[in-house]
């Protein structure tokens, strides 16, 4: 297994795509085990899109899509801007509460840091935001977005681990609004220490916002019909992507009637392949990688170890939270949940945590690596928008990682953050 981990990190450093280097590294343990069939890697790859959970996957991405393509993020974004457009430092607060509202449209921090820092970018450098802040801001304000139901990354880590996929999407209401909040106040720190300046000279009315709600009404009750939907059990969590396909395409011929059929088969489709080609291919090659992890003993063993170190619950947690932040420097969220839910989740039942709880911990600091160097997606997104070098982007980041941190640990120390609503509606 040494070989294994030693090329896939060789791969990595190199600039070989992920899902190329877990694939081709995982190949190699086959290749020390000849007494195994060479057929098993194209089985374990092809039976795991057999899993019918995953169904759900490029559903909601198609969805998305669909949503983006309805006019559905420009209300988002008026309705954010309306309600916090006052404060100082307003348009970074507009980022953070446009990415709490967008977690139920698209559930990429990847696709929402291009497109925030696209939308929101240029408006914040003409109001004297420096560039690497105006970056900063907007891609770690993505970091809400996949955490807001439906976050894809809950239907992989459910999925794998068996673990309820509607209450993980409501778990992580709470926990995103919280981060919300955590953002703003650094937002309003930062901006404090720049001298930046509100967007608008006076608070919106009860008025104004109750006619930007009105426009974004769609969108932001969609979350609560897919709880709904979950919980009363009228659908599968499969079935609740197909159900928000449709949703999205009524939202966009027929609500907003911004979406047209040319739109749709040139742009939202095109866009829906490759963005599910991407994602599901990572899942097919994870397959050949963690057939050897298990055959070799690997969850059982770091579980042992984990374990020797401590016993407590919350001093694990800090441990695998720091462990995932590091781990997040180098691989891709999805390929982190992928592969250490099979090796953590079992070591979290074991000393008694709540695998819903454990599964916003987990999630939430493996998804800091997009914003993190060197691999972090959702950062070079950002900075390829506006032009930003990466040392502009870091020299900026500090009170967001500061927040963030501070957060996840808050979710260890008080599980009921996370625990409230599932249990509210679920039991």
């Amino acid at each position: 297994m040494f070989l294994v981990l030693i090329s896939f990190a060789i791969f990595l450093l190199i600039g070989m795509p992920v899902a190329f280097a877990i694939g081709i590294s995982g190949f190699f343990w086959f290749l020390q085990h000849l007494e195994l069939p060479i057929t098993i890697p194209i089985q374990r790859a092809l039976s795991q899109t057999q899993n019918f959970a995953l169904l759900a996957i490029p559903m909601f991405i198609l969805a998305g899509n669909i949503m983006n393509s309805a006019g559905v993020t420009r209300r988002l974004m008026n309705l954010a801007s309306t309600l916090t457009g006052h404060m100082r430092g307003g348009l970074g607060r507009v980022s953070a509460v446009l990415s709490t509202l967008m977690g139920g449209v698209s559930g990429s921090s990847i696709a929402d840091a291009a497109m925030e820092t696209r939308m929101l970018g240029p408006e914040m450098l003409k109001r004297g935001y420096p560039k690497g802040f105006a970056v900063a801001v907007n891609v770690w304000t993505s970091l809400i977005t996949p955490i807001i139901p439906p976050g894809i990354a809950f239907i992989i880590y459910g999925s794998i681990g068996q673990v309820s996929i509607g209450q993980l999407f409501a778990a992580g209401i709470l926990p995103g609004i919280l981060l919300m909040f955590a953002y703003m106040f650094a937002i309003r720190i930062s901006a404090k220490r720049m001298g930046l300046q509100p967007e608008r000279e006076r608070r919106a009315s009860s008025k104004e916002i109750a006619k930007s709600f009105s426009k974004s009404v769609w969108a932001v009750i969609f979350p609560i019909l897919l709880l709904i939907g979950l919980r009363s059990g009228i659908f599968t969590p499969s079935e609740v992507g197909s159900f928000a396909v449709i949703y999205g395409l009524i939202v966009g011929f027929v609500a907003h009637r911004e979406l047209d059929l040319k739109t749709f088969f040139k742009e939202t489709l095109n866009n829906s392949i490759a963005d599910t080609g991407s994602v599901m291919y990572i899942i097919v090659m994870s397959a050949i990688f963690g057939y050897g992890m298990v055959w070799e003993r690997i969850p059982e063993v770091l579980a042992n170890f984990l374990l020797n170190i401590s016993s407590n619950p919350y001093v694990l947690q800090i441990i695998i939270m720091l462990f995932l932040i590091f781990a997040g420097l180098f691989i891709d969220a999805t390929a982190l949940i992928l592969m250490l839910t099979p090796i953590l989740l079992p070591v979290a039942k074991r000393i008694g945590l709540n695998p819903v709880h454990f599964g916003l911990v987990f999630i939430l600091s493996a998804a800091m690596g997009n914003q993190t160097p060197p691999v972090g997606a959702s950062m070079y997104a950002g900075c390829s928008v506006l032009g930003a070098s990466v040392e502009e982007y870091i020299k900026a980041s500090g009170p967001f990682i500061i927040a963030t941190i501070v957060v996840i640990t808050l979710i260890i120390f008080f599980p009921e953050i996370v625990l409230l609503i599932p249990d509210l509606i679920f039991g």
